[in-house]
Protein backbone atom coordinates (compact mmCIF):
# COMPACT_ATOMS: atom_id res chain seq x y z
CA UNK A 1 0.00 0.00 0.00
CA UNK A 2 1.17 3.61 -1.02
CA UNK A 3 1.49 6.17 1.91
CA UNK A 4 -0.41 9.53 0.71
CA UNK A 5 0.58 13.09 1.48
CA UNK A 6 -2.32 15.92 2.89
CA UNK A 7 -3.14 18.91 2.72
CA UNK A 8 -4.17 20.45 5.85
CA UNK A 9 -4.72 24.24 7.26
CA UNK A 10 -3.92 24.91 10.81
CA UNK A 11 -7.63 26.00 12.70
CA UNK A 12 -5.10 28.97 14.76
CA UNK A 13 -3.55 30.67 11.99
CA UNK A 14 -4.70 29.39 8.65
CA UNK A 15 -1.09 28.49 7.14
CA UNK A 16 -1.48 25.55 5.14
CA UNK A 17 0.91 22.45 5.05
CA UNK A 18 1.44 19.23 3.89
CA UNK A 19 2.09 16.61 6.12
CA UNK A 20 2.89 12.94 5.68
CA UNK A 21 -0.09 10.72 5.82
CA UNK A 22 2.09 8.04 8.61
CA UNK A 23 4.48 10.51 10.81
CA UNK A 24 6.75 8.56 13.15
CA UNK A 25 7.04 12.50 15.17
CA UNK A 26 4.37 15.19 16.18
CA UNK A 27 3.64 17.40 13.75
CA UNK A 28 3.26 21.37 14.03
CA UNK A 29 2.63 23.96 12.32
CA UNK A 30 5.22 25.54 10.55
CA UNK A 31 3.94 29.18 11.74
CA UNK A 32 2.45 28.84 15.11
CA UNK A 33 3.66 25.80 16.13
CA UNK A 34 -0.20 23.98 17.12
CA UNK A 35 0.12 20.37 16.74
CA UNK A 36 -1.72 19.22 13.45
CA UNK A 37 -1.26 15.27 13.88
CA UNK A 38 0.26 12.48 16.42
CA UNK A 39 1.47 9.55 15.04
CA UNK A 40 -0.74 6.40 16.33
CA UNK A 41 1.40 3.44 15.12
CA UNK A 42 -0.01 3.53 11.23
CA UNK A 43 -2.03 6.60 10.36
CA UNK A 44 -1.98 9.97 12.33
CA UNK A 45 -4.55 11.34 14.54
CA UNK A 46 -5.15 14.33 12.41
CA UNK A 47 -5.89 17.69 14.42
CA UNK A 48 -6.99 19.77 11.76
CA UNK A 49 -8.75 20.73 9.11
CA UNK A 50 -7.81 18.28 6.21
CA UNK A 51 -8.09 20.36 2.60
CA UNK A 52 -7.38 16.97 0.33
CA UNK A 53 -5.40 14.14 0.08
CA UNK A 54 -2.85 14.26 -2.58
Amino acid sequence: MKSKFIKVRCSKCKNEQIIFEKPATIIKCLVCEKVLAEPRGGKAKIKTNVLEII
